[in-house]
């Protein structure tokens, strides 16, 4: 049987979609999402992505990582599901989508050279601020630290110290370092289930603009992210008690390819 897949990517965070909404998929294993998602004999992708039905919403987002396993929210892989399904004509220029980390509305953007997608995040509370950390949960655990020349870093091995810690181990979670860059930050992140650096991350740069807010306490609402693979934008209310509200990440969602794959 050929299933029919499409390729999409936001600032560089690649992902294999397919629309599921027929339940041609009903199960899949661990080892079938590593083979699609391997960059020498699959399709190649940080993680596969089905779309299926649900009442209620437009549809519902399921997320696994390269490593085969069903993950916690993708910020990235939200806004390109929610272009995919603005290509399927399954919503218009705004909707709601259910996922792993509860509901999420977005926004879709269209101008004459790309189409952005705006994608509402989950409130953040309870932010852990270390001597030189900052740990939140942005849909996905993060672990953000600050650090002077990001772009020199051995990043996988400072990153790998902190995944692999003691603390950490056993469920993992995803480590950014941050710097400042005028008025802007550049983040870099190292993402558990694909245990490497990619070159972006949605609820990684979300993570990175909160704590750089705390950091700052200069009352921001919003930054401008500078990743690997482009420009990002995170807009957000910061309450009294340092909790978020109104969490918005922003950025291009493009279509690569399509393909079909025997199954």
């Amino acid at each position: 049987m050929h299933l029919t897949f499409y390729k999409y990517q936001g600032t560089g965070n690649d992902f294999v979609i397919i629309d599921n909404r027929n339940q041609v998929l009903k199960n899949v294993s661990t080892e079938w999402v590593k083979g699609i998602c391997d960059r020498r004999f699959g399709v190649g992708a940080d993680g596969l992505m089905l779309l299926d039905n649900h009442a209620g919403y437009d549809f519902e987002m399921h997320y696994y990582n390269s490593d085969g396993n069903e993950s916690s929210m993708c910020g990235n892989g939200g806004r390109c599901i929610a272009a995919f399904a603005f290509s399927l004509g399954i919503t218009k220029n705004n909707g709601k989508f259910i996922a792993i980390d509860g509901e999420h509305e977005f926004n879709i953007i269209t101008t004459s050279n790309q189409l952005e997608v705006s994608l509402k995040m989950i409130n953040v509370q309870d932010v852990e601020i270390g001597s030189d950390y900052y740990y939140l949960n942005t849909g996905s655990p993060h672990y953000v630290a600050f650090q002077n020349k990001i772009a020199t870093m051995d990043l996988v091995k400072q990153a790998r110290a902190i995944r692999f810690s003691d603390r950490f181990k056993e469920k993992g979670t995803n480590v950014n370092f941050v710097e400042f860059i005028e008025n802007k930050i550049y983040v870099r992140t190292y993402e558990r289930g694909v245990e490497d650096e990619t070159l972006s991350c949605g609820t990684g740069v979300t993570a990175a603009a909160l704590a750089s807010a705390l950091m700052e306490n200069k009352n921001n609402s919003s930054y401008e992210i500078i990743t690997k693979g482009g420009l990002l934008n995170v807009f957000f209310k910061q309450l009294a008690n340092k909790d978020f509200e109104e969490v918005w990440l922003l950025g291009p969602a493009e279509f690569v390819f399509k393909g079909e794959i025997e199954i």
